[in-house]
């Protein structure tokens, strides 16, 4: 059995056009995060949705509605994070079938070959036996939180999915890669200017309106994906596999090694690699970032550095709401939204920091930084008010607001943890 979810009532229902209706009696896609674990995806899972974490080019939930060509929903699940596309599925169904997706499996094109052949009250399993993708009709349906499970089709290959923060980096060559395909399939890119120097630029992908001057871009590692109105400056370093999103900015002289992610309205400059921002964060001066994770919104002083590797090269020991578990042998930062650093900042190898933290303070970090700490030490704590007043203040730099639904999430996270 699993327990289930409730109405579409009160969620936005945006009308389908004819293009995203890829296979009969298919109307709608919800993610659930039940049996996916989100606390282990903390901090990032303390403001979002799993399937809105970005990984690659896109948010899982990108992937998913671009390669079915559905919209989607939240299955609700009680909590905090229960925004307006949140759904009871009981009242959702509707006529048809709908699939239900586990938030934290990244889709790939053998998987939606297999999802569209689904009958009604089957689903998908991985090799280990784990149910990953259900199409269910008003028939699975046995009452307002259940349905019953059907015929289980077994996947011969593994799922992709990330489990905790560092499967997001480490995914992440490979989710460039998928990405890119996906997006530039059948398309030409907008012409690149001659004062750059590429190599392999048919692996080079730059989205109309995105400026490129005078920078090397080396595409024979992995393809390199240019958004939207975003702009490389002049100087600039890049080995593929990279991508960065719409109105992103790549600062002048900045070194980016391979599988490094920028989401939208992003600023970056030193050296980075390795590493995933999932949007409106700047990185806009020189200092070292690598094998991290970085929410949105966050802000790193200038020469702010993370270690990512140890001094005797062993596994790296991270904080999880579970307790330290192995990340492997490289593993920077995991920072949550809307946390700034101070200039200088040196992050200690494998450092967890939660949501709006104040980091400042001499030496290395701790390894775990609490949501709302004001320093280094987590012994002082970030007034909310003066906190939502201050994320405030740095989205109206990018021309953005402080939403109700984002100032009760935080308020939420402020209670919480």
């Amino acid at each position: 059995m699993v327990q289930l979810l409730k109405s579409l009532e009160g969620a936005a229902q945006p009308e389908l056009p004819c293009s995203f209706v890829p296979f009969l009696f298919m109307n709608k896609l919800i993610f659930t995060e039940e049996f996916c674990q989100p606390e282990n995806l903390y901090p990032f899972t303390l403001t979002r949705q799993i399937q809105d974490i970005r990984i690659g080019i896109l948010t899982i939930r990108e992937k998913w509605e671009k390669m079915m060509g559905l919209l989607s929903y939240d299955k609700k699940e009680d909590d905090y994070k229960d925004l307006d596309r949140s759904v009871n599925i009981d009242e959702a169904i509707g006529d048809g079938a709908c699939l239900m997706v586990h938030g934290n499996v990244l889709p790939t094109p053998a998987l939606i070959k297999a999802v569209k052949k689904l009958k009604d009250g089957e689903f998908l399993a991985s090799p280990s036996g784990n149910g990953v993708v259900y199409r269910i009709t008003r028939q699975e349906i046995i009452d307002r939180y259940k349905i019953k499970v059907g015929k289980a089709i077994m996947l011969k290959e593994p799922v992709k999915q990330i489990s905790y923060p560092w499967d997001i980096f480490q995914l992440n060559d490979w989710a460039i890669r998928q990405d890119f395909d996906l997006l530039t399939a059948g398309r030409k890119t907008q012409k690149i200017s001659r004062t750059n120097q590429l190599i392999n630029p048919e692996n080079i992908f730059v989205e109309k309106g995105a400026r490129v001057e005078y920078a090397v871009i080396n595409a024979s590692t992995g393809p390199v994906y240019i958004g939207k109105n975003a702009e490389v400056m002049e100087g600039c370093l890049i080995r593929g596999p990279f991508a960065m999103g719409e109105s992103a900015c790549l600062k002048m002289g900045a070194k980016v090694y391979a599988a490094t992610s920028l989401g939208p309205s992003c600023i970056v400059g030193g050296e980075i690699k390795n590493t995933v921002i999932f949007g409106y964060t700047n990185k806009a001066h020189d200092g070292y970032l690598g094998d991290s994770v970085l929410g949105e919104w966050c802000n790193l002083g200038a020469g702010t550095t993370n270690s990512n590797l140890k001094n005797n090269a062993s596994e790296v020991r991270i904080w999880t709401p579970g307790g330290e578990l192995n990340a492997g042998i490289k593993c920077g930062v995991m920072m949550g939204d809307y946390t700034r650093t101070s200039v200088n900042t040196s992050i200690n190898t494998g450092t967890v920091i939660g949501v709006s933290a104040n980091v400042y303070g001499a030496g290395l970090t701790p390894k775990y930084i609490p949501s709302f700490s004001w320093g280094s030490d987590g012994v002082q704590r970030y007034d909310l008010e003066k906190a939502l007043l201050d994320i405030a203040d740095w989205k109206k730099m990018k021309n953005q607001v402080l939403t109700e639904d984002e100032k009760s999430i935080l308020k939420a996270v402020y209670e919480k943890y």
